[in-house]
């Protein structure tokens, strides 16, 4: 929901958006990636995609690096002189890596990489999961098109973080 909601916000304002979907060994691999290809041919955006083979399974449990790893994959597969790396960041976790610490820090490492002219963006970063859920639901971004299991089941757990949240936003 949060990648869908930075393309269509990216999109609005006429940048040239492009998609990247990364398998890391997530157990939600397979459905994340049928849903980024699903959203990337609704918003007639190019989307890559990129599969890395770790040295072990990941559980459902909070990914150590992973924002870290989306936006320094991103920069690796750049070819571009000048862009912005933009990641679905928000609110209301208790994560370093979805904190304006961690943006900002990630920022002086590009900045390091690139002389200024790549730009790191995290368009929701001061928002709720409800407040992004309310953008998408006013702007028409096919959430039907999205998935946010975090046990790659067929149809959502119910039990994992992001599916109660999503049932929170839904109830209330």
């Amino acid at each position: 929901m949060d990648s869908a909601a930075c393309v269509d916000f990216y999109q609005r304002q006429q940048f040239d958006v492009r998609g990247l979907h990364v398998t890391y060994g997530q157990a939600a691999a397979t459905h994340e990636s049928s849903a980024a290809s699903a959203i990337a041919e609704f918003y007639r955006i190019p989307l890559s995609q990129i599969t890395m083979v770790g040295a072990r399974p990941k559980s459902e449990a909070e990914f150590l690096g992973r924002n870290a790893l989306l936006l320094f994959t991103a920069l690796l597969e750049l070819n571009l002189h000048a862009a912005l790396l933009v990641i679905g960041l928000h609110s209301g976790t208790p994560y370093y890596d979805c904190s304006s610490s961690f943006l900002s820090t990630v920022q002086v490492i590009v900045d390091g990489q690139c002389d200024g002219r790549v730009r790191v963006a995290a368009p929701f970063l001061d928002w709720t999961k409800k407040q992004i859920w309310q953008y998408c639901v006013e702007r028409g971004v096919p959430l039907e098109l999205t998935y946010s299991c975090e046990q790659g089941l067929e149809r959502p757990c119910g039990v994992c973080l992001t599916c109660r949240d999503l049932e929170a936003i839904r109830a209330g």
